[in-house]
């Protein structure tokens, strides 16, 4: 009942206020349509040999934050696809100084029998640009023979707000990445919040003949708990909170679904606090339940904000 009150209060306040109070202007961006996108298209196809590969993605482009893939590779000479073969998928950033990195993804990729692709996914850290570049270094096998191809690919910014993602150093001293993969396009009522979240693995080996996925392993944490808070932090909306939302845990596709109920349209932030799998807190602070109209909300040192 207290939290009804307080509801209530924030969101009268929040009315009357809009005109007093100074507000960042977001009218522009809230206004805008937020496409949402379902269909696989290609990204980019090369012919390596007898064989071309082509990669799919939602909207046919590489964005910063979750891609899902699909790619398949045709025997040009027989006009056959290839199927059932031990396929590796791994993404490098080059920078300026010509160091190297990876970001989460599926090295590994699973075949689809019944739609004759292997599928994947990678999260992207950074967009392309002059100073840094990506390339797919994929590996395949047919006939007990092993084929390796490298493809540069463009990552483009990802303007959906609802798809962020974060990186951070946990408390336990390890780099990890949550994603947001849903809703794409938010609805004013409780909405399925899926994510992804990631570690990087650190070696524990020299490295090898390059690129050795040794130095660019990635891993989907398992049995974590990301529990959440979302506000709206501008002053005028006092960093209101809403209720009924539901905590993320994992499912059996390694994502996480929990549930979050935007009341409005406009500027939120999702407040997490990340637990491993005993319950310790990896990363994120507790945000003060205070009604601040007037005042810029407080944020958890681990959060990403989203607008629609």
């Amino acid at each position: 009942m207290k939290f009804f009150k307080h509801f209530v209060i924030a969101t009268l306040l929040a009315v009357t206020t809009s005109c007093t109070l100074d507000k960042t202007d977001f009218e522009a961006e809230i206004n805008r349509d937020v496409t949402e996108y379902f269909e696989f298209k290609e990204v980019t196809s090369f012919n390596s040999g007898n064989y071309k590969i082509s990669i799919e993605a939602l909207n046919g482009t590489f964005y910063k934050g979750y891609n899902e893939i699909r790619l398949t590779i045709l025997n040009t000479q027989t006009n056959l696809t290839l199927n059932n073969s031990d396929v590796t998928f791994l993404p490098i950033l080059t920078d300026s100084d010509n160091i190297k990195t990876s970001c989460p993804h599926r090295y590994h990729l699973v075949y689809n029998a019944e739609e004759q692709f292997y599928s994947g996914y990678v999260v992207f850290t950074s967009i392309s640009n002059p100073m840094e570049n990506w390339d797919l270094y994929i590996s395949f096998t047919d006939s007990n023979q092993t084929h390796t191809v490298n493809k540069l690919v463009t990552v483009q910014n990802q303007t959906n707000l609802n798809l962020n993602m974060t990186s951070f150093t946990g408390n336990d001293g390890e780099q990890y990445f949550i994603a947001l993969v849903a809703p794409q396009k938010p609805k004013v009522a409780e909405n399925e919040l899926v994510a992804g979240i990631y570690k990087y693995n650190q070696p524990t080996e020299p490295a090898g003949t390059f690129p050795d996925p040794s130095q660019f392993s990635y891993a989907e944490v398992e049995n974590y708990t990301l529990l959440l808070d979302p506000r709206m932090p501008e002053p005028s909306m006092g960093n209101h909170s809403s209720p009924n939302n539901v905590d993320l845990t994992q499912q059996a596709d390694g994502l996480y679904y929990g549930v979050v109920n935007y009341t409005m349209t406009g500027n939120w932030t999702l407040n997490f606090m990340l637990l491993n799998q005993n319950g310790a807190l990896i990363k994120g602070t507790e945000v003060p339940t205070d009604f601040t109209p007037g005042i810029e909300g407080v944020k958890s040192e681990l959060h990403i904000d989203i607008l629609f």
